[in-house]
């Protein structure tokens, strides 16, 4: 009997690092196969383990089974060498506010993503307003979320993808051009 449980508990664990495996690969292989077909008003959100599995046709979640500073790097290198996206930066209004007595790790991470993010505007949201604005745009565009091993709450990533060739400048000067009616 004892025998029986040693093989069976083998078994299960094999299972389940066989699991953890293919979960980091596949989801650097998405990122990879997605990213080319990803454009503006696309989303890529990097969060944690209790982040909720949304229901809207156009939002994917892909299980990491990583650590968030590692998918956060990652996302960030593979948007970074895209020729044409370049990422918008969401994160939860809450974060600056949970303390270190309630959620172990969280100042550390504060500190962490910020260096993560170096150089990127960072535009706080209620975290009920990103996960609503996420449905929205799942009805429309394509949403990839990825889960990680964070157990920190409020520590998602949210990133709304833009044209790395057309800056918002530029936009907002072809608007105001076109509603003069002049042409260049």
């Amino acid at each position: 009997m004892i025998k029986a449980i040693l093989v069976a508990s083998l078994v299960l664990m094999s299972g389940l690092t066989a699991y953890a495996q293919k979960a980091t690969a596949d989801w650097q292989t998405k990122l990879a196969q997605i990213m080319p077909l990803l454009g503006h008003r696309n989303w890529i959100m990097i969060v944690d383990s209790a982040y909720p599995l949304q229901s809207t046709p156009g939002v994917e979640t892909v299980e990491t089974n990583a650590d968030q500073m590692e998918v956060i790097h990652q996302v960030m290198t593979t948007i970074d060498k895209s020729i044409h996206v370049r990422p918008v930066v969401f994160m939860d209004a809450e974060l600056p506010f949970v303390p270190e007595r309630d959620a172990p790790g969280v100042t550390a991470y504060r500190e962490a993503v910020k260096t993560a993010l170096a150089g990127q505007k960072i535009t706080p949201l209620p975290h009920e307003q990103i996960i609503a604005k996420v449905a929205e745009v799942g009805k429309t565009f394509h949403v990839l979320i990825l889960k990680t091993t964070m157990t920190v709450p409020y520590t998602s990533v949210f990133l709304e993808l833009n044209c790395k060739y057309w800056s918002d400048a530029a936009e907002e000067q072809l608007r105001k051009t076109m509603s003069a009616g002049a042409k260049p």
